[in-house]
């Protein structure tokens, strides 16, 4: 079954509700999938050790368990994440489509919505870096409530807008993104990667944020049914290009047979340079809901902190 069919895209006008319900949703799932035992931390206390300062024990939970815990507190984060989201219009693919509920763009906020629900469950630090032609905005990492109701008010935002004919310079943004993040941090970047620049220099964008010593998790945002295997009705259909407003007529499967391959070609080269670079290269298909990327996410927290 869809996934998304679990969750109430109704609920999109409440962005903090939406990604409570998808996190939900994902964590009563861990108990029937392949990540059953998977460690997901929630408690807001941990273990004491013998030997630790006192200061800092809750006794009012020893009183009532007879067990010592240490109280955890918002500097005391496991993992530092920068989520890095495309905001051109190309991520507003596909728009005014019958049938399709999300575009990526909206995909891609919600899904970052719901990481950073997870995230400050587990008491961990994350910031916000939005841009198109160039970094539109860019936070800092913290942990705390406040930070992320902030952080869901510039998603809700994106979610809302439908701006178009704004053009992709990834290669910039991210060499900004990589210079201002100054200790060593996860970084999640959500892009449908259609930049008209050179593909050498997107990769030594990307490059530049692991010689800071970042890791780095790409997840490919895509709309799989339309943008790679090209379904469309057979007939003929205006084709617009969002990012520059320029159109064509064309019949779909006129075209199809050119048009694959040559996706298939540029993913795959993705991919290979991904894994030259040792980034995480992962497929977002807007059509497969948000479970694989919090899975994702998961295994890699875990890679990073065992």
């Amino acid at each position: 079954m869809n996934y998304l069919e679990n969750i109430d895209l109704r609920q999109i006008n409440n962005l903090e509700l939406l990604a409570k319900q998808v996190v939900e949703g994902f964590i009563i799932g861990l108990h029937k999938s392949p990540f059953h035992g998977f460690s997901v931390e929630f408690a807001e206390h941990r273990i004491y050790n013998p030997g630790e300062a006192t200061k800092n024990i809750d006794w009012k939970v020893f009183a009532r368990t007879d067990k010592l815990f240490t109280k955890k507190y918002e500097e005391e984060t496991n993992l530092r994440c920068q989520i890095v989201i495309d905001t051109s219009s190309s991520m507003y693919f596909p728009k005014n489509i019958q049938g399709k509920e999300l575009n990526k763009l909206q995909f891609s906020s919600i899904a970052a919505a719901s990481l950073m629900n997870l995230l400050m469950k587990q008491r961990d630090a994350f910031g916000l870096s939005l841009f198109d032609e160039k970094l539109v905005e860019h936070t800092r990492c913290k942990s705390s409530n406040t930070h992320y109701r902030l952080l869901l008010t510039y998603l809700d935002k994106l979610i809302k807008d439908d701006e178009l004919n704004k053009s992709t310079s990834t290669t910039h943004s991210l060499h900004e993104v990589a210079d201002r993040i100054h200790r060593r941090s996860l970084v999640i970047i959500f892009s449908d990667m259609f930049d008209n620049g050179n593909s050498d220099e997107l990769f030594s964008a990307l490059q530049h944020l692991k010689y800071n010593k970042h890791e780095v998790v790409l997840f490919h945002v895509i709309d799989k049914e339309l943008e790679q295997d090209f379904n469309f009705e057979n007939r003929p259909h205006e084709f617009v290009d969002m990012e520059t407003g320029e159109r064509i007529r064309l019949q779909s499967n006129a075209i199809k047979e050119y048009f694959v391959p040559k996706v298939s070609e540029y993913k795959e080269a993705l991919r290979q340079k991904c894994l030259q670079y040792k980034i995480d290269f992962i497929e977002a298909d807007i059509n497969e809901g948000f479970k694989p990327i919090l899975e994702q996410y998961l295994v890699k927290r875990k890679k990073m902190l065992s």
